[in-house]
């Protein structure tokens, strides 16, 4: 199926690229998502004369994302968990939880913008992480996980 692109989307193409994609992934997730909408030809010329507006509406989520990169830079987050003796968690700390700390120190982060490449933290201890806030906006953040009193 051909579609436009209404924003960037990773590993796809830029605002306003004509793509060929899968029929489900076009119908199921970019077009629901408001991502993109089918390449026929009058949803070409609405593109085009709305093609200033969408890309100033990508620029302020962009300055949006850099400004909060900005906050998050050198930030070091503690997360109190219960923990045995030999330093293992009951439990885990998952995005979520990173995501209510990031939060609650003050810079808006959703779950899905935290990575944890080797899953759920397990053990007390420094994990330097990353905060996907946009697709270019990458920042490293530290998690301290320390044993709950």
């Amino acid at each position: 199926m051909q579609i436009i692109l209404l924003e960037k989307v990773a590993n796809l193409g830029q605002l306003g690229d004509v793509v060929k994609v899968k029929d489900g992934y076009a119908r199921n997730f970019l077009i629901p998502q408001g991502k993109a909408k089918r390449a026929t030809e009058s949803n070409l010329k609405e593109f085009e004369a709305r093609r200033a507006e969408l890309e100033a509406k990508q620029a302020a989520i962009l300055a949006d994302a850099q400004a909060r990169a900005g906050k998050l830079e050198n930030a070091v987050i503690t997360i109190a968990q219960k923990a045995g003796v030999d330093g293992r968690l009951f439990g885990s700390v998952t995005n979520v939880d990173i995501a209510e700390a990031v939060t609650a120190s003050g810079v808006e982060v959703k779950r899905h913008e935290i990575r944890l490449p080797n899953g759920p933290l397990k053990m007390i201890g420094e994990y330097d992480l990353e905060i996907a806030l946009h697709h270019d906006v990458v920042t490293p953040v530290k998690i301290v996980v320390t044993p709950e009193a």
